[in-house]
């Protein structure tokens, strides 16, 4: 009897009852909404394809992402943990898609809840085109002067060709791809550097390391001079005889370093014919030595040989 009592009381004013309690679900999800944090992040894009496409125009390389939740449970939740994507996988032929922004839930953002995530943009739009493979030399970018008195004689790159993925438009007239700036102020050494890889075009994906080791070879500056008018000195002619060389005297082009090349005067005896073996008047066909000082190198000579005239001198017997 009792329990009649009780089912009757509890179904006097039904309606009002019922939307008593639906007021109250409102009030609490509204409360409960209201007291809710939002974190706003930035995280990478990635344009998903098949196979044999690629994206051939700009697209943000960042997509803004706000998260609501209670504020301990989305302040855990590490920027890695959301992922935002664009799935044009579905498309095979080059033309422009455009797609919604999609979000994956990873680590500890798949257990938190409430957990609201907004996206702007909301769509992306994107030009695909055919997905090429090239290979392209690499060459350094070299900046600056080395030390002074100094060259740079000669260089190398490793490696010295990159594996290149892009777009078949933009990748196919690249010619070469150089690294980030190499500085060569101040050295007066060999020396061995690891320099960047500079990527000309954000939508190409350079395999390998993303770094190059350079090598320079470093040598004293060399300066190449022209002497002329350098006498030639007779050695070793019998003094009972005179010769005439017709006036004739020598003249060199030398190379050497440009800290000693520039003041270098020949000295007596730098052009020299041997005539040891002149043991008559006559007319002879020698040879002209040039001693050349250490460090420098000669690199022509003029002449390679002279005419004597050989007579007795006067009152020689």
């Amino acid at each position: 009897m009792n329990f009649k009592k009780l089912l009757f009381r509890m179904m006097q004013n039904w309606p009002a009852k019922v939307l008593s309690i639906a007021i109250a679900l409102v009030l609490f999800t509204f409360h409960r909404l209201n007291t809710l944090s939002t974190r706003p992040l930035s995280v990478p894009l990635t344009i998903e394809t098949n196979s044999m496409l690629t994206p051939a125009s700009a697209y943000p390389q960042n997509i803004r992402v706000s998260l609501r939740g209670e504020d301990d449970g989305i302040k855990s939740i590490l920027d890695s943990d959301i992922e935002a994507y664009v799935d044009l996988t579905r498309h095979e032929a080059v033309g422009l898609y455009s797609a919604p922004v999609q979000i994956r839930k990873k680590g500890s953002a798949l257990s938190i809840e409430p957990l609201e995530i907004t996206v702007n943009p909301l769509e992306i739009s994107v030009q695909l085109d055919r997905r090429i493979i090239k290979t392209i030399p690499l060459t350094a970018a070299i900046r600056g002067r080395v030390a002074e008195g100094f060259d740079l004689v000669s260089h190398s790159i490793t490696p010295a060709e990159l594996s290149v993925v892009g777009p078949f438009g933009a990748l196919e007239s690249v010619l070469e791809i150089q690294t980030e700036p190499i500085d060569l102020n101040g050295r007066s050494g060999d020396f061995v550097v690891e320099a960047g890889i500079a990527n000309p075009n954000p939508l190409f994906v350079i395999r390998g390391s993303g770094v190059a080791e350079f090598s320079g070879v470093i040598r004293p500056a060399v300066s190449v001079r022209s002497i002329d008018s350098i006498p030639i000195i007779l050695v070793g002619l019998n003094p009972v005889f005179a010769a005439d060389m017709g006036g004739r005297t020598g003249n060199v082009r030398i190379e050497g370093r440009q800290s000693e090349i520039d003041d270098f005067q020949p000295p007596l005896g730098f052009f020299t014919v041997l005539c040891a073996d002149v043991t008559a008047p006559g007319i002879y066909e020698l040879p002209v030595m040039v001693n050349v000082p250490e460090g420098f190198t000669l690199l022509r000579r003029d002449p390679e040989n002279i005419r004597l005239t050989v007579t007795l001198k006067e009152g020689a017997f």
